[in-house]
């Protein structure tokens, strides 16, 4: 699966790693992904992965219902 926020369809970003000398390689900027259950329309409770940004504003909107911390 792709590192996406499956409810706005965010990816990573990708840029250069630059040194103090100006030499350049590829980098990416990952999303910080998190695993949620949220109600779907029939409140049927499904698990997607959203980026911390999206989890901030489904809690407030008060459409999380659990929110799993995995290390």
């Amino acid at each position: 699966m792709s590192r996406k926020d499956q409810l706005t369809g965010k990816g990573p970003l990708s840029g250069n790693k630059r040194s103090h000398a100006m030499n350049s390689s590829k980098r990416r900027w990952n999303l910080n992904l998190q695993n949620v259950k949220i109600m779907d329309n029939n409140n049927k409770p499904i698990t997607v992965k959203v980026s911390a940004r999206t989890l901030k504003t489904l809690k407030k909107q008060n459409r999380v219902v659990q929110h799993n911390k995995t290390i």
